[in-house]
């Protein structure tokens, strides 16, 4: 077993909780923006046997400070590679950290050795049809400050999925991401903006992703990420597609097995 070696970055304003363990080529987690670092759990030591992994609480969840008022969550991901020293890592990010990955790759090229893109949408990818079932009863509960049901309907939306009922996912994993989901929820990190994203967008300039990039979606995730995953995989150049079957938004979490399978797999065969 790697010893895992935990600490904080002070911020200007702020301060990042994150672990390191590991020793070889880096390579950075970043979870969704429902959950924490703790979504990595599973996936920690397999991938610590091969790779300095890297894995980090963004500000407003886990063990991270709250948010204070706008911030650029790619500038804190850049801000924590500086101050580990590293110059280049494999990024692999799961939803809003897949999309934090992916800005951080056009912005600064030379730092990315890989992205692995999960169940993510590119900045300015516009959503199409009706919105996941629950998103605005959810919404409304944040605003009114009920804490326990915007909580359970986050789970339902991005854990449970549009194809699923809470009685079939595992209820360990529903009970841990309640657990994680509670801490941004009671913060209010949901309603914290971006003081600077990318201009342009990545949806614009996919094409100019030129690091080997491997695109996972969830089987049962909504069908606009699954759509964003097809538009990423045909532009960005050579990108690799994997769909993971019977699990949704998250598979990294659901299915942490077969992840780091189908991940060291892209790495053997992509670099």
């Amino acid at each position: 077993m790697n010893p895992t070696t935990k600490d904080t970055l002070d911020l200007d304003d702020g301060r990042l909780y994150y672990e390191t363990a590991g020793k070889g080529e880096a390579l950075v987690l970043t979870h969704a923006a429902f959950l924490d670092s703790r979504m990595f759990d599973d996936i920690w030591e397999p991938l610590a046997e091969q790779f300095q992994v890297i894995r980090y609480d963004m500000r407003g969840f886990g063990r991270s400070s709250p948010t204070t008022g706008p911030l650029c969550r790619r500038r804190d991901l850049d801000a924590l590679l500086n101050h580990l020293g590293v110059a280049r890592a494999h990024l692999v990010g799961c939803s809003n950290g897949g999309q934090i990955s992916l800005d951080l790759a056009l912005e600064q090229p030379q730092r990315v050795a890989s992205l692995t893109l999960v169940d993510s949408t590119p900045s300015g990818f516009e959503l199409q049809g009706e919105p996941p079932r629950y998103l605005m009863e959810m919404i409304g509960a944040l605003q009114n400050g009920d804490v326990d049901r915007a909580n359970e309907l986050q789970i339902r939306i991005w854990l449970d999925g549009a194809q699923r009922e809470p009685g079939q996912v595992d209820d360990g994993l529903r009970q841990k991401a309640l657990e994680m989901n509670r801490i941004p929820v009671a913060q209010g990190t949901f309603f914290s903006a971006d003081a600077q994203p990318l201009n342009p967008p990545a949806v614009t300039r996919l094409e100019s992703v030129h690091c080997p990039t491997l695109v996972v979606a969830g089987a049962l995730d909504h069908a606009e990420v699954l759509r964003a995953a097809d538009e990423m995989a045909a532009r960005i150049p050579h990108a690799k597609k994997a769909i993971m079957n019977a699990c949704g938004h998250v598979p990294a979490y659901e299915q942490p097995t077969a992840f780091v399978e189908l991940l060291l797999g892209f790495f053997q065969n992509a670099l």
